[in-house]
């Protein structure tokens, strides 16, 4: 079974993917961190090089839903290919840096491939409201992520709602954390596994 949660910056997915992989005992996987050879050009030369870079992570994202997709064990995933094209993909096309003529040849590659591998058994949507976003990113204090401008994740936050609510085709929960403290609140926690358990194994789907 695959299990994706998508979110926005800061909405908490990384933190959920691990308390729901011990809750479960599924395996936890997260988007690697690899060396780009296009990064370098690509912040030299945005336009030039963003094809490139991201056809590169696509096919790393391709890699990865594969090894899931043959894994004998359960995986929740933090961020999935989906998200990584219909949110920062579009975005980065709808900034300019990608011309029509790659987007729709790098969009017709994506639907090939998940056409072979297909949807994740859930999508867990970690909703938020930038506030809350912003207030989680100053909390955790990472200093890459302090300089992020309110207007992008304002951005990502609008093409969120649209890939989850009008583009995504697979079965999606939503879960808004703005009230939600669910890593010390363990009211919180029982509150989103409850919804898990009856969306996966229950006859009634909350």
């Amino acid at each position: 079974m695959h299990i994706a949660i998508a979110g926005n910056i800061g909405s908490g997915k990384t933190t959920l993917t691990n308390m729901l992989a011990h809750h479960y005992g599924w395996e936890a996987r997260f988007e690697a961190v690899v060396n780009n050879p296009y990064l370098s050009d690509y912040y030299k030369d945005i336009p030039r090089w963003s094809f490139a870079l991201e056809v590169y992570f696509l096919k790393e994202r391709f890699k990865d839903i594969i090894a899931i997709r043959d894994s004998e064990r359960t995986v929740i995933q933090d961020r999935s290919i989906f998200e990584g094209v219909h949110v920062f993909t579009r975005n980065n096309y709808d900034m300019g840096n990608l011309s029509d003529r790659d987007y729709e040849t790098y969009m017709e590659l994506f639907e090939q491939m998940t056409d072979i591998v297909g949807y994740p058994d859930l999508m867990i949507y970690l909703k938020a409201t930038v506030p809350h976003l912003v207030q989680n990113i100053q909390k955790r204090g990472r200093d890459y992520e302090q300089t992020i401008p309110i207007e992008y994740l304002s951005n990502l936050n609008t093409r969120y709602d649209d890939f989850i609510f009008r583009q995504y085709k697979g079965k999606f929960i939503v879960i808004d954390v703005d009230n939600l403290d669910f890593q010390h609140n363990p009211k919180d926690f029982a509150g989103i596994i409850e919804k898990i358990d009856s969306n996966l194994f229950g006859l009634f789907p909350l």
